[in-house]
């Protein structure tokens, strides 16, 4: 579920979202264009046999990997947590949501914070004052126009500050349990080394891996490829040897 990038030390503590957003995206790029650079898909694989191999590589994921559950699956509390896991890993994020939500219980109470007071508890999560004021932003929007109500469907997810298609994919798959495919860093470049799809941008991925997994994996399949990339198949470091799916994989095929 959450965007993956390398932890650096933070000289951009003025960014606006949008600034964040552009960094983010200037991260993917560095990170996938050496993957990416290959089509490794099987030119002589059909549709109905590449359907059946993404249905045995997800059913042997799911024997690996237990599904998680994110904020009791609270569609606010998703929310709010995936704007903070932002360019951070799984740790910090889970430290600044469990600091925020022990302090203030819910969303009249975080919209009526002190933003400073947000920055501190946040901290960890980096770049804290964009995510603290977009946190209260987004907060007093929900009260405002959605009578305290996160939206359940992507486009007005979608008109949310800060909120881009990841982090709206996120809240319908982790709040609302819709299905839906959240694209972060490890979706993008693993679905690309599968040879599932051949894509340059997550944006690019979200479309191409509808039109080919079954809806009914939608749901499950970012946070077993999310826990694949973090725990088999790392940047820069795949334990291609070891792999209980190498024999599905197109890129291991190819090397």
């Amino acid at each position: 579920m959450v965007i993956k990038i390398s932890k650096r030390k933070n000289n951009h503590k003025n960014n606006t979202p949008k600034e964040i957003n552009s960094l983010t995206k200037s991260s993917l790029k560095k990170n996938t264009v050496k993957i990416i650079d290959k089509d490794y898909r099987n030119s002589n694989e059909t549709n109905e046999e590449l359907t059946e191999r993404i249905k045995k590589i997800v059913n042997i994921l799911s024997s690996i990997f237990t599904l998680r559950v994110f904020e009791d699956r609270d569609p606010y509390r998703v929310l709010i947590r995936t704007i903070l896991s932002q360019r951070t890993r799984d740790e910090n994020t889970d430290k600044a949501s469990a600091t925020l939500f022990t302090k203030y219980k819910n969303i009249e109470e975080i919209a009526n914070a002190q933003i400073e007071d947000i920055e501190e508890l946040v901290k960890s999560a980096g770049f804290y004052r964009v995510k603290a004021r977009r946190i209260i932003e987004v907060s007093g929007l929900l009260i405002d126009k959605y009578d305290k109500i996160v939206p359940n469907n992507l486009n007005e997810l979608l008109e949310l500050p800060g909120v881009g298609r990841k982090t709206a994919n996120c809240v319908l798959v982790y709040g609302f349990q819709k299905p839906a495919i959240p694209v972060d860093t490890h979706v993008h470049r693993i679905s690309n080394l599968w040879g599932i799809i051949n894509t340059k941008t997550p944006e690019e991925s979200e479309e191409e891996l509808e039109k080919i997994v079954p809806k009914n994996l939608w749901i499950d399949l970012n946070d077993l490829m999310v826990q694949f990339g973090q725990n088999i198949c790392k940047p820069g470091h795949m334990q291609c040897e070891t792999c209980p799916i190498s024999n599905l994989c197109c890129y291991f095929s190819s090397v």
